[in-house]
């Protein structure tokens, strides 16, 4: 086995019912349990402990004991499993995009005065997630949107984009992941800026006039955009 961290999590993920538990331990948004996580699978919990502590193993989930507070019961707190912020990527001949976008945000932090490279930025991302969206769009005809519905295909268009959509309340849609989290931690507010200007022209080309997408700091982390209907 390849001591890449990278290559051992993607060989991981190679067996089905692995990826099916690992998929499920990410859509469940709170610590699983080996009971729930092969309930959700079909298959026996002393299985889905072995592909659960696999998973640990290389990284992409990590292992507690329940809080007690959760602990439904006296003795011995079962194991609790959620996943961890590690990335998988792997490309073959070697690339270097995050270097790429590392070279470009710097260039555009490095832009004196106001606007100049920033807004060129934003509207940039502005543009690109109008045509995403208007793509979806001429491709579904969704015809009008109403608020749920367009919630309902935004979620379906940000997940193809690493999103990890859900839905708190039923009038709104937070974004679990940020796909542009490696390069949040240099520049904060400027990628944050692109990412609520991408997402609002996706809204913009498919049409979801009836949603709005605002700049709203989640606790928990995740991205920093959240869509609720227009008031």
């Amino acid at each position: 086995m390849s001591t890449d961290p990278a290559v051992r999590a993607v060989a991981a993920l190679d067996d089905e019912q692995r990826a099916r538990i690992y998929a499920f331990v990410r859509a469940e948004h709170r610590p699983v349990t080996r009971e729930q996580a092969g309930a959700a699978v079909g298959i026996s919990r002393k299985l889905a402990a072995f592909h659960l502590d696999k998973l640990v193993a290389t990284g992409l989930l990590r292992v507690r004991d329940q809080d007690a507070a959760d602990q439904p019961r006296v003795g011995r707190r079962p194991k609790v499993y959620e996943p961890t912020d590690v990335e998988v990527r792997i490309n073959i001949p070697a690339r270097q995009h995050d270097l790429l976008a590392t070279i470009l945000l710097d260039a555009v932090l490095a832009e004196p005065g106001p606007g100049g490279s920033v807004e060129a930025a934003t509207r940039v991302a502005h543009r690109r997630g109008v045509e995403l969206g208007a793509a979806v769009r001429a491709e579904r005809r969704p015809g009008r949107l109403g608020a749920e519905r367009a919630l309902h295909l935004a979620a379906q268009l940000l997940a193809r984009y690493g999103y990890e959509p859900v839905r708190p309340t039923p009038s709104s849609l937070r974004l679990r992941n940020c796909p542009f989290h490696p390069l949040t931690d240099r520049a904060p507010e400027l990628v944050c800026a692109i990412n609520h200007a991408f997402i609002a022209g996706i809204l913009a080309g498919v049409e979801a006039d009836s949603l709005t997408a605002t700049l709203t700091p989640p606790a928990d982390g995740g991205c920093c955009v959240e869509l609720s209907p227009r008031r």
